[in-house]
């Protein structure tokens, strides 16, 4: 006998399901997503080749022209001497880059954190961190706690000085761009106006020349200023830090670097295993405290 057509039908409705159930079962199902990373790089590729920098498998830094004492040595950045030569080696020991494989360029104070694509994979040259700058530049953990400090030739009237209300009467001069020139216009507040120079040197310069009364300068090269190169000059004065918080050095980065977060946790490890704290101590020790002035 044969079976009715609705049996027949059945049998080979059930005979599919179960060969289409076999086949799923059996294919490769598709992987869920990896999660999407965090901004910058991973904490994965902190490291060497997994860093996307400029040049492949370099680690290009940049400071300014001249480089300045106790920041860097007898104007050689490359030779690891100097607070921020030997804190940029440091950071780049911790990425992953050898010693040779960190390539310096100079660029200009200004330029460093103007608008615009960066040459460089981050600056080192006391730069402080601003929410101004960071409009168009990111900047890694602070690795530097600094002060303003205000330089006068001895024997001058601003040399005298003890107070804010002693330097509104004289001229005071600073180079462009710095929070060294915001703590004149902002909390000195004098009745001329500041000299505006490009470069520190010509800042250094215009006080040993009687340009100015008196310069303002972050405060360890106040000190070797005083001690090494303009000699009749002296410390008047530090500035308090302004809200409550320190102002901070940061290496500056292109404006959403995929390494800002890498070269940031480097900084930090720096700090927290007490490195920053060694490299300062060795190159910074002379910077001691200043009278503030209120």
């Amino acid at each position: 006998m044969h079976p009715a057509p609705y049996a027949r039908h059945a049998a080979v409705a059930a005979l599919a399901a179960l060969l289409f159930t076999a086949a799923v079962g059996c294919a490769p199902q598709p992987e869920e997503k990896a999660s999407a990373p965090a901004s910058g790089t991973t904490a994965s590729t902190c490291a060497g080749s997994g860093l996307d920098t400029k040049s492949s498998g370099k680690l290009t830094v940049a400071t300014d022209e001249p480089a300045y004492e106790p920041w860097f040595k007898d104007g050689k950045p490359a030779n690891g001497e100097g607070f921020e030569s030997a804190v940029a080696y440091a950071v780049a020991k911790k990425l992953g880059y050898a010693r040779g494989a960190v390539v310096w360029q100079s660029v200009p104070f200004n330029k460093a954190f103007a608008p615009g694509v960066k040459t460089f994979d981050f600056d080192i040259n006391q730069v402080s961190i601003s929410a101004e700058r960071k409009k168009a530049v990111d900047f890694s953990s602070g690795y530097y706690d600094v002060r303003q400090a205000v330089v006068a030739l001895k024997g001058s009237a601003a040399a005298k000085a003890t107070g804010l209300a002693d330097l509104r009467n004289v001229k005071l001069g600073a180079q462009v761009g710095t929070t060294s020139l915001d703590y004149i216009d902002d909390v000195v507040k004098p009745k001329r106006d500041a000299a505006v120079y490009a470069k520190s040197d010509q800042v250094k310069s215009a006080l040993e020349n009687g340009q100015v009364d008196a310069v303002v300068l972050d405060l360890p090269t106040a000190f070797y200023v005083t001690s090494a190169e303009v000699t009749d000059a002296k410390i008047v004065g530090q500035f308090e830090n302004q809200g409550g918080t320190p102002e901070q050095f940061g290496l500056v980065l292109d404006k959403g670097s995929p390494l800002t977060s890498c070269v940031s946790k480097a900084v930090d490890a720096l700090r927290a295993d007490g490195t920053l704290a060694k490299i300062e101590q060795q190159w910074l020790s002379d910077a001691v405290d200043a009278p503030v002035l209120k």
